[in-house]
């Protein structure tokens, strides 16, 4: 059974049926049971006509649900006809399902679950286990989302930006459960920047393959964060940043900049670096005055003073830093390692420990709480 085949035939058999007249929500139930008898059936039977076959069976599941539902009688008409079993229409609605799944009426939660299921074709269940969150929780969380987007028509233009944000929160998921979600963002990202001429579309793409190429050398054996500069970059998948690169650079010769291709541009620079010695944290700096300007984050400053630091000494980082907000997050960590770097064990140890109270997951935490104890420990502390 290739599953890959049928979660990428998902997003077109949905689209079909929708413009067939089924709402939305129904029509991605159908197309899940759909699913499940090709699950079923594809092994000992494989069809021909694999997405004409599942086009068929999901309208005919979205007839027998629509027949027994009371509620949905003014559909009746549709029922007079059932289209002939036959080649699938050449239409693709892919990209409209992208824009439908970002709906600006819906949470980021909703929609990232909505989008991993109506265009990703993954199960509820497969859902649910990559957000270790109960499966129930997750049924409830796609079902409000189909309501709210029931109505919506697919040919109205939506926002490649939204779609991109979506897309971004999936990939930084990265992996849980049975679910790599950062590779099902790759996939979802290759077929949205092949569908949509936007540049910032290939510059996700190839700042996803940049920092998936890192992947391996993130995290030593026993699970412990490992920082850029003390990675194994032996273990770097070379040939992903390749691809990350040369997409990079078809998409910067447009002359169309947006902050994506940037922070692309950053990792294309790290991933460039034969060693952490080496790296060009002149242009990097470069680059993040170019984020600085296209976004004016806090976030994006935060990270531009750690550059500053590395290129004109940790004192120029430090006074970079002094003008930002030290209740933003990750403040503590970058104070920390600016004050090591410039000979302050004291003062490092004790931000360190600080940042490890307020660090969003327990890996960061233990690897700022380990920094903490090893310059207490040098320090006779």
């Amino acid at each position: 059974m290739d599953e890959l085949l049928l979660r990428s035939l998902t997003p077109g058999v949905l689209g079909i049926l929708v413009r067939r007249g089924a709402d939305f929500a129904a029509a991605e139930d159908a197309v899940q049971d759909a699913l499940v008898e090709a699950v079923r059936t594809w092994p000992s039977d494989p069809p021909r006509d694999p997405k004409g076959w599942m086009v068929t069976v999901a309208w005919r599941r979205f007839l027998d649900a629509t027949r027994t539902d009371t509620a949905r009688r003014r559909r009746e008409a549709l029922l007079d006809e059932e289209p002939a079993p036959g080649p699938a229409p050449a239409v693709d609605d892919t990209l409209q399902l992208y824009f439908l799944c970002a709906h600006p009426s819906l949470t980021q939660a909703s929609a990232v679950a909505l989008t991993l299921r109506a265009v990703g074709g993954l199960t509820t269940r497969q859902i649910a286990r990559a957000y270790l969150v109960p499966e129930a929780t997750m049924a409830q969380r796609i079902s409000r989302a189909k309501r709210t987007v029931s109505d919506v028509r697919l040919d109205r233009p939506g926002d490649v930006a939204t779609v991109l944000r979506v897309l971004y929160l999936v990939f930084n998921e990265g992996y849980s459960g049975d679910v790599d979600l950062a590779a099902e963002a790759i996939r979802l990202t290759r077929r949205l920047a092949a569908a949509v001429d936007h540049p910032e579309a290939a510059g996700l793409l190839a700042l996803m393959l940049l920092h998936h190429a890192r992947r391996a050398a993130r995290t030593a054996p026993d699970g412990s964060l490992v920082p850029l500069a003390e990675q194994d970059r032996g273990s770097w998948d070379t040939a992903s940043i390749a691809e990350g690169v040369r997409i990079l650079q078809a998409a910067l010769a447009r002359d169309r900049l947006g902050e994506l291709q940037a922070q692309a541009a950053i990792a294309a620079l790290h991933a460039d670096a034969p060693t952490a010695e080496e790296t060009d944290w002149v242009q990097i700096v470069e680059w993040y005055d170019e984020l600085v300007r296209l976004t004016d984050s806090p976030i994006v400053r935060l990270n531009r003073a750690v550059a500053v630091g590395e290129a004109d000494g940790p004192r120029a980082g430090l006074a970079a830093l002094a003008d930002l907000d030290d209740s933003l997050p990750r403040h503590g960590a970058v104070a920390a390692y600016l004050h090591e770097r410039d000979g302050d064990p004291a003062t490092a140890a004790r931000l360190y420990a600080e940042a490890a109270l307020k660090a969003p997951n327990l890996a960061e935490r233990d690897h700022l709480t380990r920094r903490a104890a090893g310059l207490n420990a040098r320090g006779g502390g």
